[in-house]
């Protein structure tokens, strides 16, 4: 699943008038439940984001990817991220570890370029806090700010809570044995999604830049500390 299925057959059943599949798809917009500062991520987080995955044990590595991938395909999948074509955002915590990122892929084929794919993956540690749905949400709004019209979602069947998120958002899904595909409509942006998304990713480079200071001053007490423990106080007692 490292690369975007083939959407052939939905370009060519577009139409001004609207195709089948975009009739039987309902364009759903919601608000965002959980606030969380989510950043868009660059080349110079391209090791974090290796870290992040290879984290991801062997049966999350099966939802993220289809398949169990091993660290050889992880580093082939992180090296080959597009960050001039592709949108990839992320949540950090306090101490900068990279803990859910999703991808957002567009065709190779310019012609294709109204769709999208989406990609997320979190930390086991952190789930059932709305980093996926937030995720989401904001792939989303991203999507409707750059023209998308159409946005993908390929899953395993068994993947019950990318799923929910998908149906939740007005996604229509369609089953084929052990994979499952959704297809969203996305609705035209609007002024409100242009200035949402433009703020939360101002808000999002600055929070990360205090957690930088936050924890570039707690490395320093930390070898501060270790410095006084380690003088040992000279005894004058013969």
């Amino acid at each position: 699943m490292f690369d975007i299925p083939s959407i052939d057959q939905a370009h060519r059943d577009e139409s001004n008038s609207g195709s089948s599949l975009e009739m039987a798809i309902p364009s759903v917009t919601r608000a965002p439940d959980v606030v969380v500062p989510i950043r868009s991520l660059g080349e110079n987080h391209r090791d974090r984001i290796a870290v992040h995955l290879k984290v991801l044990d062997a049966h999350d590595r099966y939802y993220r990817f289809g398949f169990a991938a091993n660290d050889a395909q992880i580093d082939r999948y992180v090296a080959g991220l597009n960050f001039e074509r592709d949108e990839i955002f992320g949540i950090y915590n306090r101490h900068l570890k990279l803990i859910a990122m999703a991808h957002l892929a567009y065709s190779d084929d310019e012609q294709l370029n109204a769709c999208a794919e989406f990609g997320v993956s979190v930390l086991a540690h952190t789930r059932g806090r709305g980093f996926g749905q937030r995720l989401f949400d904001r792939a989303m709004m991203h999507a409707r700010n750059q023209g998308v019209h159409l946005m993908f979602l390929h899953v395993l069947s068994e993947n019950k809570v990318m799923l929910a998120i998908a149906r939740k958002a007005g996604a229509t899904v369609e089953r084929d044995g052990f994979e499952s595909e959704a297809h969203l409509v996305l609705p035209a942006a609007t002024l409100n999604t242009q200035v949402t998304e433009m703020v939360e990713e101002q808000m999002a480079q600055a929070n990360y830049r205090i957690k930088v200071q936050a924890k570039l001053f707690h490395d320093l007490l930390k070898r501060m500390r270790m410095s006084w423990h380690a003088v040992v106080p000279h005894d004058p007692t013969p």
